[in-house]
């Protein structure tokens, strides 16, 4: 049996079966939650991780729900959950603060209880909800990243949660098989329609209102509602492609940002209304692990229509054009390439050509038409999607560009491989490499 730390006057230890009232969503998922990480290591290490913690064979969880604190001035803040981490004599608390469904998150609600943890010397607070975050120590409310008091604040999605107990139970990560059951019920449990989890499924009402603007000629502000909505909404969904992708690849597979907006979000989303203010275009790049390149996905506004590529090198082995996009053609070839397109990117200031795949396969030499002096540098190979009036409604736009990423991943993306320089050969009229067949060259040159 947990003892209640000292900071307590209340709290249920975390149960798998918790007894609850039937509308108590948050409570019911959050206790079962935390009862799987105490009772499964390899899950519990897996989020200890996220909050910057190791665990070993010394480290025990110890997690508790409807706390109420002894401290009389508390009395009335009452954090859905409290993880207690021991390792040796040393031990670390987080208040747990959860949301399901369509509820969110309130910034000063978390923010009373950053100060709680700042009087009693806890050391974090970790958010639970639908809202998506870039990295659990980045959190989703631009008022919570502001707090001034420093006292750690992580967000774990309910997606997030459900895609790692998803990867390890697909991946046979837990080595306990009564534990490797348990994680499987939490997975069973989470992916119900009536747990309350849910995917980004829309965008928000300022994204039809975008479209109208940009179709009928008109410019998006930096500073516009509508523009910073948009970004924010694309932001979310990058997250959940991320989290799509990993669940059907098996692998962890991330967003590729640059250092500075990593640890700075405000500065990646001024970035990307500075793209749709400019472009009028949304971007996200994917790293799928061992994939031959970064997985690029561009929503084009002006020409509603999702992009999806892959950037490859073209063979410095091959001199001509025709031989290099050969190449490539072979990596395509028994691939299904409607919508398909190779651009070919030449050097200098020479303008880039596209053709469609299948234009290609009846031609390659159509690669070097008008550009006969030139060798092609590299190559873009992406699909194509025309969404028509579904490019600007909130939900089909989603459901298309989660339909049409894993697609072009799948019947292009997975097959492509980079050219890679071959190993250096020794000469066949090289007989020997001591120093009296060197001085014996020398001397006949």
């Amino acid at each position: 049996m947990s003892s209640l730390p000292e900071f307590l006057k209340q709290g249920e230890a975390a149960r798998l079966f918790p007894v609850l009232a039937t509308t108590s969503k948050e409570g019911r998922a959050t206790s079962i939650l935390l009862s799987c990480m105490e009772k499964v290591d390899e899950f519990a290490s897996a989020q200890l991780k996220t909050l910057g913690l190791r665990s070993g064979k010394r480290t025990k969880l110890e997690c508790f729900t409807e706390v109420v604190f002894a401290d009389t001035t508390q009395k009335n803040k009452r954090p859905d959950g409290l993880i207690v981490i021991k390792t040796g004599v040393q031990e670390k608390y987080f208040l747990v603060e959860a949301k399901i469904g369509n509820a969110e998150l309130n910034s000063e609600q978390i923010e009373s209880y950053v100060r709680i943890c700042k009087d009693l010397k806890l050391d974090g607070v970790v958010t639970i909800s639908n809202q998506y975050a870039s990295r659990p120590n980045v959190h989703p409310l631009e008022e919570v990243r502001k707090i001034k008091i420093k006292v750690p604040v992580f967000h774990w999605s309910w997606m997030s949660l459900l895609t790692t107990i998803d990867l390890m139970v697909s991946n046979q990560e837990v080595a306990d098989h009564d534990q490797m059951l348990i994680m499987n019920e939490l997975r069973r449990f989470l992916s119900h329609d009536s747990t309350g989890v849910k995917g980004f499924d829309r965008m928000p009402p300022e994204w039809t209102e975008a479209n109208k603007i940009i179709s009928n000629k008109g410019s998006l502000t930096s500073r516009s509602e509508v523009a910073t909505a948009v970004v924010e909404a694309w932001m979310q969904e990058a997250k959940d492609l991320c989290l799509i992708l990993s669940r059907l690849t098996n692998t962890v597979v991330s967003e590729k940002l640059p250092n500075a907006h990593i640890k700075n979000p405000e500065s990646r989303k001024k970035a990307a209304i500075k793209t749709l203010v400019e472009k009028c275009c949304l971007e996200s790049n994917f790293e799928i692990p061992d994939a031959a390149a970064p997985m690029e996905v561009f929503a084009d506004i002006n020409k509603r229509s999702i992009f999806v590529g892959m950037s490859l090198g073209a063979p410095l082995d091959k001199k001509s054009s025709i031989a290099r996009v050969n190449w490539l053609l072979r990596q395509l070839k028994d691939l299904e390439i409607e919508h398909c397109y190779v651009r070919a990117n030449w050097p200098g200031s020479s303008a880039p050509t596209t053709y469609s795949v299948s234009e290609l396969l009846e031609n390659p030499s159509l690669i070097a038409q008008g550009k006969e002096h030139l060798a092609v540098s590299s190559f873009v190979v992406f699909g194509s999607y025309r969404l028509g009036a579904r490019f600007s409604q909130v939900a089909n736009f989603i459901h298309d560009l989660e339909d049409k990423v894993p697609e072009f991943y799948r019947q292009i993306g997975q097959n492509l491989t980079q050219w890679k320089k071959p190993a250096p050969k020794i000469k066949e009229s090289a007989e020997s490499v001591d120093v009296d067949a060197i001085a014996k060259e020398a001397d006949g040159f």
